[in-house]
């Protein structure tokens, strides 16, 4: 009804100024005149009122639309500038015909086309006198070039290398700038997308179609400019992206295994971890698609981690269809799944087992660092893979005379990561351990290099509990207390709990200390000191080597015990078994080398 109210309407206002030629006295006109309007085609005013609105919405005005079925001589150009195979036919145009400002800028569009096609020098077409007179002939008319044709233009200006600050350049611009309003949304994202990852966030005219993006939003249709946007737009607006969220979630379904893969990708990059999308998103992948490629396998477990976002069932899928995957993956792609998963915490035992095969089957192809990812990725969930002493011998084959040459964060973490799984020989523990080595992460105070510290420390502490054989360097004392600077996690309910069921059964606070900071760079819950009998002793009383400053001086009594109470939450454990992850591993095994009984507390 509404499309019928426009066409009458237009009908009764622009009848006037469309009417057929019929309706024109003869008299009017001369003789050759006349011939000439009859020799015309008959006027496009049927098929301007049997185009649809939808047609209108895309950017075409109404004296586009008429003059899209102009003279015949403007098709002929037309059709000469879509065929044109070289960038010389098209200049020949110029020179061949009088090209107006739209056509001038059809031909500019195609030139920047042919050149990103055949990989041509832009240089010498900018440079062309042709060209020039293209460029001229399209700013002194600009106003008369069409909506989509000066969307295309602006686009091929960039790609061609015109100059920003040039006055052609800008004079486009500022068109596009005055007729945003009147472009449609199709346009506005096009241009949103192109423009985001030339333009800096400052640009006026990207913050200007963003806006009429953000006030626009409701005419959003489809999945691909959802996908588009999200992933080259979404990040510069906040507001667009919350908007762009909302319209994925409603379009979950009918995305495909790759509008899945950009999506996630575009929320792991801009850290937000939309809950109720990705759930839709997870659920539909599992429900509906069967096979996934390698890339989108990849590409959603990285995503996945980024975000912490946890759903078994389609790390399942996932993992169950990339473990016959894994002897074609490049190193790269290997190290990547492994470092992927791992942080995930996600333990898939056949996927490791094939990815420590593949170590072993293809080592000459494998760089240190990809060695090193692989080392790291098995520390973290404390994977020990069935052929261990194969593969660890191979580890250290490759290692040998490669240390010195890594850069001191990798090195310290593939140490730290052969302690975990209890590999760590005397020319690792020294290369980290000594003091030209340390030194520098030592006096740097940035996060980064407070963690390499902490982890020095515990690969201290392996040095002295689990290495009989190693005798030095070792950390300076002082330097220990350093793990006091390092943030402890907020008290957990798991934690207080844990608190008051002490403190009610040992009756007195000197029977038991909380949060013990040990030099061995590990936290203990609780710490209580039983007697024989498993009475509860004064622990203050006594002396504790596990401390910087022992408080006490006494021997423990005969047979009497230290017990450390450690508290396991979630985050502590793999998510496919109860085990513990690598790190909280060793600190229940240092703790036990300490001469603590360990008691869990989960």
């Amino acid at each position: 009804m509404a499309a019928h109210l426009v066409r009458r309407c237009c009908w009764r206002h622009l009848g006037p100024f469309l009417c057929p030629s019929s309706a024109i006295p003869t008299s009017l006109l001369s003789g050759k005149a006349a011939t000439t309007r009859r020799a015309l085609p008959h006027p496009p005013f049927l098929s301007f009122h049997a185009s649809s609105p939808r047609r209108w919405a895309d950017g075409f005005s109404v004296k586009e639309q008429v003059e899209e079925s102009g003279s015949a001589e403007h098709k002929v150009i037309e059709e000469l500038i879509e065929t044109a195979s070289t960038p010389h036919e098209l200049l020949q145009l110029s020179e061949l015909h009088a090209l107006n400002s739209n056509q001038a800028s059809l031909v500019i569009t195609q030139l920047s086309r042919l050149a990103a096609e055949k990989k041509l020098e832009a240089g010498s077409i900018l440079q062309d006198a042709r060209f020039q007179q293209l460029i001229s002939v399209t700013d002194s008319q600009i106003s008369q070039v069409w909506n989509n044709t000066l969307v295309n233009l602006l686009k091929s200006l960039y790609c061609l290398g015109l100059d920003s600050s040039s006055r052609e350049m800008q004079s486009v611009e500022q068109e596009v700038l005055w007729r945003l309003r009147r472009l449609s949304f199709r346009q506005l994202s096009s241009l949103a997308e192109f423009l985001a990852p030339r333009e800096s966030r400052d640009s006026k005219l990207l913050s200007e179609i963003i806006k009429k993006l953000e006030l626009r939003w409701t005419e959003l249709e489809g999945t691909r400019s959802v996908v588009a946007l999200m992933g080259k737009v979404g990040h510069i607006s906040p507001a667009l992206m919350d908007r762009l969220e909302d319209k994925a979630l409603e379009l979950a379904e009918q995305f495909s295994p790759d509008d899945i893969r950009k999506i996630t990708l575009a929320l792991a990059y801009q850290n937000r971890r939309c809950v109720p999308l990705l759930r839709a998103l997870s659920y539909h992948l599992v429900q509906k698609h069967s096979e996934l490629s390698l890339s989108v396998l990849m590409d959603l477990i990285f995503a996945y981690g980024k975000l912490n976002f946890h759903q078994p069932q389609v790390f399942q899928k996932m993992t169950t269809e990339l473990q016959p995957l894994v002897p074609s993956m490049t190193p790269v792609e290997l190290t990547r799944c492994a470092r992927s998963l791992a942080l995930l915490k996600w333990l898939s035992l056949p996927l490791f087992e094939a990815v420590a095969q593949y170590a072993l089957d293809k080592t000459k192809q494998l760089s240190v660092t990809h060695l090193c990812g692989i080392v790291l990725s098995f520390a973290r969930l404390n994977f020990q893979p069935s052929n261990s002493e194969d593969f660890f011998s191979m580890v250290h084959e490759e290692l040998q005379g490669q240390l010195a040459r890594l850069e001191p964060p990798l090195l310290t973490e593939l140490v730290w990561s052969l302690c975990v799984l209890q590999q760590a020989k005397a020319p690792y523990l020294h290369q980290v351990l000594a003091p030209d080595f340390h030194a520098g992460i030592r006096d740097d105070q940035s996060l980064k290099a407070q963690s390499l510290w902490l982890k020095l420390i515990h690969i201290n502490a392996a040095a002295q509990l689990e290495s009989p054989d190693y005798k030095g360097p070792f950390l300076p004392t002082a330097a220990l207390g350093a793990t006091a600077q390092v943030a402890g996690d907020r008290l957990t309910l798991l934690q207080s709990s844990l608190r008051e069921a002490l403190a009610r059964l040992l009756g007195s606070s000197q029977h038991g200390r909380f949060d013990v900071r040990t030099r061995y760079g590990w936290n203990v819950d609780a710490e209580v000191v039983v007697n024989s009998e498993n009475k509860p002793l004064p622990v203050k009383d006594f002396a504790a080597p596990h401390l910087l400053h022992s408080e006490g001086t006494k021997p423990l009594p005969p047979g009497a015990r230290r017990v450390a109470f450690l508290r396991w939450e979630f985050p502590n454990f793999s998510n496919r078994s109860k085990e513990l992850l690598g790190r909280f591993a060793m600190a229940r095994r240092h703790l036990q080398a300490a001469g603590f009984l360990v008691v869990d507390v989960s």
